[in-house]
């Protein structure tokens, strides 16, 4: 592909070349100039339309790429986020809950030991 590209460029430039040495010579008519500059716009017109065409390839590619790779992708995170968010409330409702009461019951239990003077403070 490189090497094709590189060839199209340099038969472009010994197009440009020899034109530009053709019309230089002093018996060249103005209706020449306007037929070599006729043909040079052709070119550039269906060298734009192949990469416009380039382009709506590549496009449809990353549409392609979008519907049935990267969705399903999207839509596995999302079912993934939503079971993490299940286990967070479970653990929070039957480990994080019993262990903070707990811990109320046992703050309440020292304070009522130092109340009745069961306990030193240093």
């Amino acid at each position: 592909m490189v090497v094709t590209a590189v060839i199209v460029v340099v038969v472009l430039l010994a197009g440009i070349i020899g034109s530009v040495v053709l019309l230089l010579q002093p018996s060249t008519p103005t209706d020449k100039i306007r037929d070599i500059f006729i043909i040079f716009m052709a070119v550039e017109s269906l060298l734009i339309g192949l990469v416009l065409v380039i382009l709506i390839v590549q496009l449809a590619q990353l549409i392609n790429l979008l519907q049935n790779e990267i969705k399903p992708i999207l839509n596995s995170t999302n079912e993934t986020v939503n079971t993490l968010r299940g286990t967070v409330v479970f653990l929070s409702d039957n480990l994080t809950e019993p262990v903070m009461r707990l811990n109320e019951f046992l703050a309440a239990f020292s304070q009522l030991r130092e109340m009745l003077g069961f306990s030193k403070r240093k």
